[in-house]
């Protein structure tokens, strides 16, 4: 089910403040500002926040894919009333760079003062080459990466492989080769953040399964691979056109490749 919040208005710095939004119109501005337009089901808390009654940054709390399975195997003892995940984080590029960890501070504080959970954690996206700093910037820690990957069309729209469960499922090899899909892995950096109390997180880093720490990845650790009829070997970063994730073209795998014929 999904549930939504509403809290007061905090103020930041005199200029900077959060409010609530519902989803209807959370998915109107993560349509603006942000580059996937998908939004998930399991979503918890959608948070836009303002400078001088100016909108430029939308946040999203949520569960992932096997929320259980997932805080599970971090902190054995932990459930998944215990943490959210940042899922969407977008903003106004013509706000300076220090916004971003301003807004991220305000969140967490609020999250501090008005929630129960202990971890917020995020994986950060290569879509944008970056390793995303600004989690860096807002002491997070890092806990480690993982490949992650998805299909693209020759027009560079992509399609996540929880998407094949509704198109087919995933294609082999030759069947990506008669629909011209490429299939590409990437490292996807992960990074979390406790919101408890300094007794609660030092339990919880006694317990947990990964090393966490401040080793942060850097551009030089970006890495994307293709799949070939073989294997998987090194490749330069995927075009992503952010326009083309509309989907039409993912519903159809059979008719698709007819739209290309003279690429």
């Amino acid at each position: 089910m999904v549930l939504y919040h509403l809290f007061e208005l905090m103020n930041f710095d005199g200029n900077f403040y959060v409010k609530p939004i519902w989803k209807n119109q959370a998915y109107q501005l993560i349509y603006k500002f942000h580059y996937s337009k998908v939004l998930p089901k399991l979503n918890k808390y959608f948070i836009w926040c303002f400078v001088d009654d100016l909108l430029v940054w939308v946040i999203t709390l949520w569960w992932g894919v096997r929320p259980l399975h997932t805080i599970k195997k971090l902190f054995p003892s932990l459930w998944t009333r215990d943490y959210y995940e940042i899922w969407k984080m977008c903003f106004d590029d013509a706000m300076p760079k220090n916004t971003e960890s301003k807004f991220i501070s305000l969140m967490l504080d609020w999250v501090k003062k008005n929630d129960t959970v202990k971890i917020i954690f995020t994986r950060a996206d290569w879509m944008l080459w970056k390793p995303w700093y600004v989690y860096q910037a807002s002491n997070f820690l890092y806990w480690w990466f993982i490949f992650t990957d998805s299909y693209f069309w020759p027009d560079w729209e992509k399609i996540h492989p929880r998407m094949t469960n509704k198109i087919w499922g995933r294609p082999n090899k030759e069947k990506q080769k008669e629909l011209w899909r490429k299939h590409y892995q990437w490292k996807q950096f992960r990074y979390i953040y406790f919101v408890c109390d300094k007794r609660i997180k030092k339990k919880l880093e006694k317990e947990c399964t990964v090393i966490l720490n401040k080793d942060y990845p850097k551009h030089k650790d970006l890495y994307w691979k293709i799949q070939t009829e073989k294997w998987y070997i090194q490749s330069e970063k995927p075009k992503f056109i952010s326009k083309n994730i509309n989907f039409y073209l993912s519903k159809n795998w059979e008719t698709a490749p007819q739209l290309f014929t003279s690429i």
